[in-house]
Order: structure tokens, then sequence, then C-alpha cells
């Protein structure tokens, strides 16, 4: 591609790359007749000769020497052929293509070293007839080969020269280790065929695809392949480029990064900070400090490892940074010291706690046995009751008592597994379960754990939490607990777990095995008042600003506010009231405006307002059919009234209230009962075929349901078909059987607080309730009878008088004609 000789670098024979030159002042063919008849044969390899082409080889066979030099004496004509196979030190005929290119020698060279190098170029192409001798070198009967003639002012043929030349300016483009000067030279060629052959001579591609452009007579089809080949070593020097590009860029910033980190890392030297080699360092000395297991360590020593082998740049890093941090943080094998003082832990739960006798001394005995044993394979206890009656605040003082931390996880509403495991550290944003997260905040290995509302836990697809939970109470497992975050078993054998609920029917059946369940029932108004008086009014005072001596509040005052302003078993309401009410009180000192230091019943309702509820009482006896009946509530205990009432008809029972189906089951029990002992009570039979029966139960807006009912309905029922009286003062609560029998119930101590307060005096129930209401301090009892029945025919005997009502109904029966 050169215009002068001088500057061509010489190289080998076997070279994968040879330079390949032009002399504009030598490109024309030999004369057919200036050609001798058998020509000499020098194979080369590795490139392919074309017309016109000047080329510079190297010579180091014997054979071919010999044929240079007798050549170069001679008419300086051979014969070129490209070697098929290019790993043939001596190639015989079948190594050797047919179709080759006459040359002319321009030049011989000896060198000092033995060698030969000529300088050729390429004349004429032909075609081998017949090889005649292999010694002392090749030697062959040819036949010259003429192109097919072309239009050379053809629009094909210029398009296909003009394609060929943007290819061409593209690769000199493209690649920067051709020299400028073969633009040039590109620019001076007029013949359309050396541009083929100098293009093909110096194209990239293998020898056998340059063979095949040569072989071709067509000049238009030469071009047309040799475009091809051209198009194809475009689109990988652009691949090149790229990666080129790409990876110059990738150095460059490395680069750059090391310069800035070497910088950062002197200024941190300089200004006293730690670096990430100290950073690890610092972790492992706190690791080697732990007590922990030895697979603990085993693993925690593995992952410094790694981090250290990690690039502080890396995403990762910070991650396993992290994760280090976590493990250390955890208090492995590190507990707080018991208080075992069961004394002192009696007068904690009494001071923080009025009332709950039951659950106060179930703890205590809990607190026992594990001073006794000290081991907390046992089981965990559930609290459970309504809301606000200090079941959370219950575990406080448990670990108050103690000496222990305490920590609080909220279940409610939690419905992925992965908030008790903790997700795997593959996963973005992979933080450890909730337990270990509380561990880490409570510092130590045994606090005490409070399970917030286990019966609110939710299962959907992400998982069942209430199963994992599993593992965390079963005593038998939960001193290897597997946490996904932390890849390493955990010991909470030591943990105080307690935990809270408002209902069971939510909480998992395996989940409520592993627990025993104390339930917490709502208070007393009795109760509340004293609530109210040691512990509510004074925490509000605090919380408002104002001291114990500025604001008192009366008896009646605070009973007016349990009673007409609140309905509920706990005190949380009671709270909020009486916040609101001393809210009153602060906005009069701050204002300095007169105040009343007693806080009277009076100025409840001022600051509270109108009454929201009213107080149940009892309503008389004067009305056949109409009986008091005791009823449990989640807020307490209540009296209901059942209502009966017959009209003419025939025999229709209608039920309403809203009542669930076990309340209209008790009372169709009763109708029942009642018409097959009809004559025992004095009760004409066919009163019920000729009369409807219509029983309600006020008030009509509230649910009801539940089997205590039973003998108020009979009573009811009884009444109103005998039209006698009901026992002035009387209320009773029982379930009753078709055969006659009373039937125990529950809520027995919210019930006779009920009728107390809305002045019964006597109370019928089953002879079974009888060691529930010995349960139920005296003081509470004061001033009530209680009947202990067995039968339906107890409870009628006490319950109805001979006299009957003012203006009886009066029953008429029709006989029906025959």
């Amino acid at each position: 591609m050169f215009n002068t000789l001088e500057v061509t670098p010489i190289v080998q024979e076997d070279s994968e790359e040879l330079i390949q030159l032009i002399n504009p002042e030598q490109d024309s063919d030999i004369k057919p007749e200036d050609l001798p008849a058998e020509l000499p044969i020098l194979p080369i390899k590795n490139t392919v000769l074309f017309p016109g082409v000047v080329i510079p080889i190297t010579v180091t066979r014997q054979k071919s020497i010999r044929l240079i030099k007798q050549a170069y004496q001679g008419n300086r004509i051979v014969g070129v052929l490209a070697q098929k196979n290019k790993n043939a030190e001596e190639p015989t005929t079948e190594d050797l293509y047919k179709f080759g290119t006459i040359a002319r020698i321009i030049k011989m060279i000896v060198l000092p070293d033995g060698n030969t190098t000529i300088i050729i170029q390429g004349k004429n192409r032909y075609a081998i007839q017949e090889f005649l001798q292999e010694e002392p070198f090749l030697t062959a009967r040819f036949q010259l080969q003429q192109d097919i003639a072309v239009d050379l002012n053809s629009k094909e043929l210029k398009a296909l020269v003009q394609s060929l030349k943007d290819a061409a300016l593209k690769i000199l483009k493209l690649n920067p280790e051709i020299p400028q000067e073969a633009q040039i030279a590109l620019e001076n060629i007029q013949s359309i065929a050396f541009l083929i052959h100098f293009l093909a001579s110096n194209l990239n591609v293998d020898a056998s695809d340059k063979q095949k452009i040569l072989e071709i007579n067509n000049l238009s089809d030469r071009g047309t392949l040799l475009l091809q080949y051209m198009l194809k070593e475009i689109q990988m020097l652009e691949i090149k480029s790229e990666i080129h590009k790409k990876v110059h860029t990738d150095i460059d910033q490395q680069q750059r990064d090391y310069f800035l980190r070497q910088q950062i890392k002197v200024l941190q030297d300089e200004l006293g900070y730690d670096g990430p080699d100290k950073e690890v360092e610092k972790l492992r000395k706190r690791g080697a400090e732990k007590k922990w297991s030895p697979q603990a360590a085993v693993h925690f020593s593995k992952e410094l490892d790694k981090l250290q082998r990690t690039n502080p740049q890396a995403p990762d890093f910070p991650i396993a940074m992290n994760y280090a941090e976590f493990m250390l943080d955890l208090p492995w094998d590190e507990f707080t010291t018991d208080n075992f003082d069961l004394t002192n832990a009696k007068k904690v739960l009494d001071k923080d706690h009025f009332g709950l006798e039951k659950v106060k001394n179930r703890i205590i005995e809990y607190l026992a046995v594990l001073k006794l044993k000290q081991d907390m394979k046992g089981p965990i206890l559930c609290l459970y009751g309504p809301p606000g009656v200090g079941k959370t605040s219950l575990g406080k003082s448990i670990a108050k008592a103690l000496g222990r931390s305490y920590v609080r996880m909220s279940l409610g509403g939690v419905h992925d597994e992965a908030e008790i495991r903790g997700h795997r550290k593959t996963y973005i944003g992979a933080m450890p379960g909730k337990v270990l997260a509380n561990l880490k905040k409570a510092k130590s290995s045994n606090p005490v754990f409070v399970l917030d509302e286990i019966d609110k836990v939710r299962s959907e697809f992400r998982g069942d939490p209430s199963s994992a939970l599993l593992e965390v109470l079963d005593p038998e497992q939960n001193n290897a607990f597997g946490d996904n975050y932390l890849e390493v078993e955990y010991d909470l054998s030591k943990v105080l777990f307690i935990a809270t609920a408002n209902s069971l029917d939510t909480i998992q059946p395996a989940l409520r095995d592993r627990m025993e369940i104390i339930e917490l029932t709502g208070y007393t108004v009795e109760e509340k008042l004293q609530i109210a008086i040691k512990h509510l009014v004074p925490k509000q005072l605090k919380e408002h600003g104002l001291k114990q001596n500025q604001v008192k509040f009366s008896k009646e005052a605070l009973l007016k506010v349990i009673e007409f302003y609140t309905r509920e078993s706990g005190v949380r309401s009671l709270e909020r009231k009486i916040g609101s009410v001393i809210r009153s009180v602060a906005k009069s000192v701050a204002m300095e405006e007169v105040f009343e230091k007693e806080i009277t019943a009076a100025f409840v309702v001022k600051v509270l307002g109108v009454e929201i509820f009213d107080e149940e009482l009892y309503q008389g006896n004067d009305t056949a059919g109409v009986v008091t009946g005791l009823a449990w509530t989640q807020v307490g205990g209540d009296i209901l009234y059942v209502e009966s009432s017959v009209s003419r008809g025939k025999g229709a029972l209608t039920i309403s209230g809203q009542l669930g189906d076990v309340m209209k089951e008790s009372a169709v029990a009763a109708l029942s009962y009642l018409k097959s002992n009809a004559e025992a009570l004095a009760i004409d039979h066919r009163i019920f075929q000729h009369y409807d029966l219509h029983i309600h139960v006020p008030a009509g807006a509230v649910p009801k349901d539940g089997p205590s009912a039973g003998i108020t309905m009979l009573t009811s029922l009884a009444s109103i078909f005998t039209q006698r009286k009901v026992k002035a003062n009387l209320a009773m609560t029982g379930e009753i059987t078709l055969r006659g029998k009373v039937l125990p119930v529950g809520g027995l101590k919210e019930k006779v607080l009920a009728a107390k307060r809305s002045g019964i005096k006597e109370i019928i129930m089953s002879a079974r309730n009888k060691r529930d209401i010995q349960e139920i301090e005296k003081h509470y009892l004061k001033g009530l009878q209680f009947h202990y029945v067995n039968s339906v025919s107890e409870v009628l005997d006490i319950a109805l008088l001979k006299d009957k009502v003012a203006k009886p109904i009066e029953f008429v029966i029709e006989e029906v004609k025959k």
C-alpha cells in the first residue's frame, strides 16, 4: 500500500500476517508469448497473491531457494500457488491449490543467515493443467485465465466500486493500526480490477476465502464476494471498537476509584478515622470477647474472612458488615440476675394491679416453681380476657418483680412468617425476625417477652406466622431456634414468654396447646372505683401537671363516671373520662380562674355532658310474664328482662330481641317442658293450641346469646300461662334441659355484682355454681340471698307466688263442634 519499497518491513514466509504493497509502474500483465511452456511453482502459505499486488517473501525452503535463484538469473517469472495445508513444511502437489497467480521477481536479497528475501508482483491468473516434476523444484504445465468481459460503465459496477471504496475507508477508520498513507494509495487506484485485487489482498480473512475470490472469472462477481467479506470485517471491527471503549472506560474508572480510595485512606489516617480493615479487626476483637457457642464463633470468623476479601465499594460490603454487627449485638449467654423474693414480687403485683387475686396467685406459683427448679421449661402463660383489664401491664409487673428486662412484641396484623423467623440474607433489604430483634433491644437472653395480641395473627400466601411461633413457644425446641437471617441456632429457653389474647377461638389449636390459659375477667364497679382512686386519678394528675393536693375526686363523682359514662370490662375509657375532667381543672388553674378543689358528681355532668348510659334497675313484679335474668357481657355483668305475652291464635311461637340460636333453643326447650308438665302447674293444655305466644328480650338493638337465660324464660312462660306473680327483687340464671334439670353457667362474679347494683335481693342458680360463689370476696355478697337448685320445679316453687297479678287474663277455650 506504499509507493516506495524501501520502507517495506521484511516478514517471514511462515508469518500469519503479510504487508502487501503496490507498484503502479509495473502492474501490466505479461504477454502470453513471453511466458515459458513449463512454469516453476513457488508455494506460499497463509496468503494469496493477486495480479498487480506486490508482496515481499522470505524464502527458507531449499527447493524454493533453488527455484528463486534460477528464475532470477533467467526471465524472473514464477508461478505462485497458495498452500491448502498451511502446516505442511514440504508441500506436495496435493497440498496446493490448482489456481494461482503468475508473478515477476522484482528484487532478490540474500540475507547473512542464508535465507533469501524476494519482492514479487502478481501478473496473470492461471490454472494448473499438470504437474511435471518435483525435483529440484516443482514445475507445471498451465493455462492462463482471462476475465469475462463486463461493461465498465454500467451502473451496477459503478455502485459496486463505490461500495468497495466506502467499506475500505470505514475499515481504515475503524482500524487505527493501518497507516494513513493507505488511504492515499486507495484514492489513486484507477483500475477496477486492481482495486478489487488490492482490497482482497489486504483483507483480514483466511487464505481459503481469498482463494475463492481469486478463482472467480467474472469481475463483478469477484467484487460482490469481496464486499461481503469486507462488511463482515466492518462488523467485527465495530464490535472490537465497542469492547475496547468499554474496557478502556472500566480501566479508567478503576484507576480513578483506586486513586480516590488511596486519597481517602491518607485523609482518614491523618484525621484518625478507621478504614474498612481496621473496622473488621475491631469486629474480630469484639467477637473474641463474646460468650457464644463454638458453632457461632466459627460462623462469625468465616463471615469476617469473607468480609475482608470483599471490596469496600461493593454493594455486598455494607450488608456483610451489618450482619456481623448484628451477630455481635445479640446477647449471647448474657443474662440478668433474677430476684426470687416472692414477697417482693407479690408486693409489686399488688401495687401495680388492684384485684385479679386469682391471676396474681397463679403468677406467684409460677415464679415459685422457677425459683426452686431454676429451669424455664414449662407451659407458656397466656393471659386471656377482654381489652383494658391489664394483661400487657401484668407482663411489665412480672419483669419488674424479677428484675429482668422487658420487651413487648405486638402480633396484631402480623401475616408474614418472616416477621418471626426473618428473611434470608440473599434478599435485598433482608432483616432478622422480630424475636431476635427484640432480644437485641433487651440486651439479655432472659427477658420477660410479652407476645401481645397473639389471637390476631393472620396467615396468608406469605406463610403462617402462628406455625412459626410453635418453635418459639415450645420448651423442647426453642433452645435451638433458627432465624433465617442469623443462620445460626439461638437459645430462647431462658426467655419468659407471656402471651396475651382477647379471644381463644382464633388461636391455632397446636399453639394453644403449648400455653397455659389464665383468664382475666372484667373489673367490677367496686374494683374500678378502687383502681380509679389508687392508680388512674394520680396518674392523670401527674400527666396534666397537677399536684395531689390541688384536686380531689369524691367517691360519688367516680361512681358517676363509671356507671353512666363508661361500659367496658377494663378501665381504658374510664381513664380517658377522668383525664377529660382533670383537663377542665387544669385549664382553670392555668388561666388563674376559681375552681372547685373537690370534684363532685354535678361537676362531672357539667364537664362530660349528659349521661351516656342508663343503669338497669329492678322494675317490680306487677306484670305477669316479666322475669329478671342475669347476663354476662364483655364489659361486665348486667341484668336483662324476659317478657312474655299471649294472644288469641293457633299456638304460634314468636321470639324477638335479636336473640342468638342458643337463646332461641332455650325458649323452645322451656315451652316444651311447660307443655309436658302443664297439669302439675294447673295449666289447661288446650291453651297452647288456642293462644299465640310471644317472647321478647329487650333491648332489641343489642345482640344476645347464651344458655344462661333458660330458667328465666321458663319462669316467664309459667307466669304468663298461670298469671301468677313473680317474687319481688328476684333474679335468676341457669340452663335447663327437657328433663327439667338446671345446669351451671359462667360469669357468676359479674352477674352477682350486676344484680347487687340493680337492687336485687335474691338470686336463683344451679347448685353446681355454689363453688363459684364461694370464690367471690365476702363483702361483694353482703345483702344477697342465694337459692341453689337442681331442678326446674324448685325454681318455680321459689319464683312464683300463689297470688295472681292484678287484672289477670281470662283464658277462653272454644269447643270445636263435631
